[in-house]
């Protein structure tokens, strides 16, 4: 009788972590890189720090570093979209129209980082009006070239996203995008940058300039990171709250 009882717990131990893996099978999220240039710390960090969280999350990660290469039809494979600074333009028109649909009919949630509101006509490419409109109906101004420190303030700390994360922290050496016209109006801000905590000495500024929020309009959960342009950002402890709070809640894990 012991040896069976042995025996049958042995088979437990085995069997159990197999049927957890099967009662919850990792979560497919789709990373649209931007590789090289003045982003690459940033971004060659941020998939490093994804690898390093697969298993905290529960995530299986496809890294793509164009969305031309999406298959049409294919974005609904995935529970979440990450734009880690790939811009709102050179996508296919297949792609584009997927992720309208993505976002607008809730097929999974999504994230975006800095470069992904560089909204306007860049490289040959016109403005992809939706995305404006989904990212607040903004069209990019200007940035803080030289790059400065600024202190963030959050705004709706009751916000999933923002759960643990301290009331003001510092984002350093970013480059601080301006718009023609604030989001505000149209999304709701959990977050904006203090510009008289500058430390570079600049013109460019809005006055109101969020740089956290997320547009409730749509059905898909989303937040959108203003800040993203140095890998500085990996060392702030408030920062990869944020991104864990971020991943998250746009898989429906919180609340």
């Amino acid at each position: 009788m012991r040896n069976l009882m042995k025996t049958l717990l042995l088979l437990a131990i085995l069997i159990l972590p197999v049927a957890l893996s099967a009662a919850n099978p990792p979560r497919r999220v789709l990373v649209l890189a931007e590789r090289g240039g003045l982003h690459e710390g940033f971004t060659a960090t941020g998939l490093k720090w994804l690898e390093s969280q697969r298993e905290n999350l529960n995530i299986e990660l496809t890294v793509l570093n164009t969305a031309k290469e999406i298959p049409q039809g294919e974005l609904k494979k995935y529970q979440l979209v990450l734009q880690l600074n790939y811009p709102p333009y050179a996508w296919s028109e297949a792609s584009m129209r997927d992720m309208e649909k993505y976002i607008d009919k809730g097929q999974g949630g999504y994230i975006g980082f800095h470069h992904a509101s560089l909204l306007g006509e860049f490289d040959g490419y016109p403005m992809w009006g939706w995305f404006s409109d989904f990212l607040g109906k903004i069209r990019y101004r200007n940035y803080i070239a030289e790059k400065s420190d600024g202190t963030v303030q959050v705004e709706d700390r009751q916000h999933p996203v923002m759960r643990n994360v301290p009331g003001t922290f510092i984002v350093a050496d970013d480059e601080w995008y301006t718009y023609e016209t604030n989001p505000r109006p149209n999304v709701h801000v959990l977050a904006h940058v203090d510009e008289c905590s500058y430390t570079l000495k600049t013109d460019i500024k809005m006055g109101d300039h969020p740089v956290i929020w997320t547009n409730p309009n749509k059905k898909a959960r989303n937040v959108y990171f203003q800040f993203g342009h140095s890998k500085l950002l990996y060392e702030s402890p408030a920062f990869l709250t944020l991104f864990e709070n971020a991943i998250r809640w746009t898989l429906g894990d919180t609340e």
